[in-house]
């Protein structure tokens, strides 16, 4: 059974609009890069007040700790560990991301 990477955006403003849409771009393309072990669903989003761009990534199966996030929470889905960034070039965000994505199973 293949493993997935999904990838959905939650913005409130037009703030973070284009660096999303390079970030998710990137997202899609790491399960070509490697194999994906564990189920994972990867959320950005902005809060009301709040100007710093919010990551969950939620996997299907716990993993270790990934230094930078929060985490892990035990969810309906799974385990989540959340992120903020606020003002990182795209491909930098993408690298945190890819860290916690492709964190080892706990």
């Amino acid at each position: 059974m293949r493993r997935t990477i999904s990838t959905e955006h939650k913005l409130l403003t037009d703030e973070w609009t284009a660096d999303v849409e390079m970030v998710e771009a990137a997202i899609r393309r790491m399960d070509d890069e490697r194999t994906v072990t564990n189920d994972c669903r990867v959320v950005l989003f902005e809060i009301d007040r709040d100007a710093s761009l919010h990551v969950n990534v939620t996997h299907g199966n716990r993993t270790k700790a990934v230094s930078g996030w929060t985490g892990p929470a035990i969810v309906k889905d799974g385990f989540v560990s959340n992120r903020t960034f606020s003002s990182m070039r795209p491909d930098r965000i993408v690298s945190h991301i890819r860290e916690m994505v492709f964190a080892d199973r706990a």
